[in-house]
């Protein structure tokens, strides 16, 4: 690991409260609440004690400290390197992130060494002039609470014009793409950005305008079989989501999902990367999916 959870949060906790030492005004109740804050629940019973009774001599009686200055942790050559290879991310790119301290860094990797299996190759060029700019109008204006008039075309070509409030933006890693979730008075509308032709920053949107579009939450529930490690893999693969799982039998699991209805589409491409080790029982609607486009793949293999 390159950032210890354990240490660093250790060392987050011990700074803050050396910091406020530094300040001045720390008390035994700044102190419990500081580590609360700032490191595990198990760690109320370590680190106050350690620091109350000497054996990590930062604090005197009284709560004050030695230290003339608060602690810091500089970052390590390799931490930077790791950091500065993030940054090669042309979505982290779209950003505009600083690369203060980092320009004679070397790269720890490079985007190059890896090779995606598990995604569609036509994902979003992160690089397209006309691309950056449209994603940096939509963060401009969910930053500053503006509407925006963009102009997309649609599957079948259709060009069309959108006066919106934007909501959010989504990226889907089967996809490779990012897409923006937009509505205006609660009429939902979600475009990818890929396809818009234009993106134009409006005024302001009043609060009685700002009605976020309903979006119904689902359940989902499949059967799992544990071969080649299946069980930590799903679980990996949907750690973002609300989740019970439930032992059926030998290797055999059941798995209950809570999803938002508008990501429908994306949870059966993560479902359908899983191959036969996954069985969708709930809901009907992607059950019928999954067998449509497996009837699909079949009569494509035939001919």
């Amino acid at each position: 690991m390159i950032f210890s959870e354990i240490y660093g949060s250790y060392f987050k906790a011990v700074a803050a409260i050396l910091a406020k030492a530094v300040e001045g005004g720390l008390t035994e109740q700044k102190l419990t609440r500081t580590v609360l804050e700032n490191a595990f629940g198990e760690s109320l019973v370590t680190i106050p004690a350690k620091l109350k009774d000497g054996s990590w001599p930062l604090l005197t009686e009284g709560f004050s400290t030695p230290l003339q200055h608060s602690p810091y942790l500089p970052l390590t050559t390799l931490e930077k390197q790791w950091m500065k290879a993030l940054l090669l991310d042309p979505r982290i790119q779209l950003f505009s992130p600083s690369e203060d301290g980092l320009e004679n860094v070397e790269p720890l990797f490079t985007p190059e060494k890896f090779v995606y299996f598990d995604r569609y190759s036509d994902g979003d060029d992160f690089s397209d002039p006309q691309y950056v700019e449209h994603f940096r109008t939509i963060l401009q204006a969910m930053h500053e609470k503006r509407k925006l008039r963009i102009q997309f075309h649609g599957h079948r070509g259709t060009r069309q014009n959108y006066f919106c409030i934007p909501y959010r933006m989504e990226y889907s890693s089967k996809d490779d793409k990012f897409r923006l979730i937009t509505g205006f008075k609660g009429r939902p509308l979600t475009v990818n950005l890929s396809r818009m032709d234009s993106v134009e920053l409006l005024g302001s949107w009043d609060e009685d305008e700002y009605v976020l579009p309903h979006e119904r939450e689902e359940t989902l529930v499949m059967e799992l079989y544990d071969a080649r490690n299946a069980l930590e893999r799903v679980m990996l693969h949907f750690s973002d989501l609300e989740k019970e799982t439930e032992r059926i039998g030998d290797r055999r699991y059941r798995i209950t999902l809570k999803y938002r209805q508008g990501d429908e589409t994306e949870i059966l491409i993560r479902i359908l990367s899983f191959g036969p080790v996954l069985k969708v029982t709930v809901p009907e609607s992607i059950v019928s999916q999954i067998r449509e486009r497996l009837a699909r793949q079949a009569a494509l293999t035939h001919n």
